[in-house]
């Protein structure tokens, strides 16, 4: 565990920041570890580096941040969820109007599976509120392995015309999205399975303050049989309204603090339009190995710690 020592006094002071109240309140409180200035920069930077690992293996910055603001710097984790709810509203936001300005993102689908992510997401965060801790620990943990696989195996992979369905045809779902070759159509299928699958991802999304752009990617890409460039962007461009309708419910409950979540917001950011930079030069199987492997063990601590009741 880190310690910062004190100038004054020479005291080793802990790193780890109380987890009740609002955790700039709780520094100021006891007089001992961080101070806010100090507090800001450390968790700035730790968003930071989220962002680009979150980015370059598209399963955004929030899968880490709950993590490590919980388990380094001892936040109180529906404080956490909160600052991530925040970031990921941020990160999509900018993310979704440039893919839907290049026409990869449909967003008729987007707006149609909205309904479910959305209705999950409230069922979600109302309720988060009501569980202990420990327990959002564990299911957080549990999530993040999964995440881990999935970073891991999330290979592109063409996608069969299977012809026109007759829901999404009714919905006019069908659409086309750019390629090296000019335009190219395809077919929407599954939207009853597809739906259903994105209540469960709002409902994660609130009950966790993650995007939950892995389930989703699943649902479009598997379920929907969308090609897979539509999936992720789609999944951008819903993730920030999901996140919203989260939020809405814990800042009614005090659980966002402005102080914590303005340098998470303004890091992860950063950090997510750096990673968009290194991308395309980088090698991606590489970073997906080096994240999975962090997410795993930050995945193990969470549920450790769950269970040990130390959240």
């Amino acid at each position: 565990m880190s310690s910062f020592r004190d100038n004054d006094s020479g005291r080793a002071h802990d790193a780890r920041i109380p987890k009740h109240g609002r955790p700039h309140a709780a520094i100021e409180s006891h007089g001992a570890g961080l101070n806010t200035l100090e507090f800001t920069a450390f968790v700035g930077a730790g968003a930071l580096l989220a962002g680009f690992l979150g980015s370059l293996t598209g399963l955004g910055g929030g899968v880490v941040i709950v993590p490590l603001l919980t388990l380094v710097f001892g936040v109180d984790i529906r404080y956490a969820i909160g600052a991530a709810l925040i970031s990921v509203i941020a990160t999509s936001s900018g993310a979704a109007a440039a893919y839907v300005r290049e026409g990869y993102s449909n967003v008729r689908v987007g707006m149609f599976l909205e309904i479910g992510t959305t209705v999950g997401a409230l069922v979600g965060a109302a309720v988060a509120l009501h569980l202990r801790v420990s327990v959002i620990a564990i299911l957080f943990g549990l999530v993040l392995i999964y995440s881990a696989y999935a970073s891991i195996r999330q290979n592109p992979h063409p996608t069969d015309d299977l012809g026109p369905d007759r829901i999404a045809s009714w919905l006019r779902m069908d659409s086309t999205y750019p390629t090296p070759n000019g335009l190219q159509s395809y077919h929407v299928r599954g939207v009853p399975l597809g739906f259903g699958l994105m209540f469960g991802a709002g409902a994660l999304s609130g009950l966790l303050g993650i995007g939950s752009g892995a389930v989703k990617v699943l649902a479009m890409d598997k379920a929907m049989k969308l090609p897979f460039k539509v999936s992720t962007t789609t999944s951008n461009f819903m993730i920030g309204v999901t996140a919203a309708a989260s939020a809405g419910i814990y800042l009614s409950r005090g659980y966002i603090d402005p102080g914590l979540a303005m340098p998470v917001m303004l890091g992860v950011l950063a950090g997510s339009l750096a990673g968009a930079r290194v991308l395309a030069g980088a090698q991606v199987r590489v970073l997906r190995l080096v994240f999975s492997i962090v997410i795993a063990f930050l995945a193990i601590e969470m549920i450790y710690n769950g269970l040990t009741g130390r959240l």
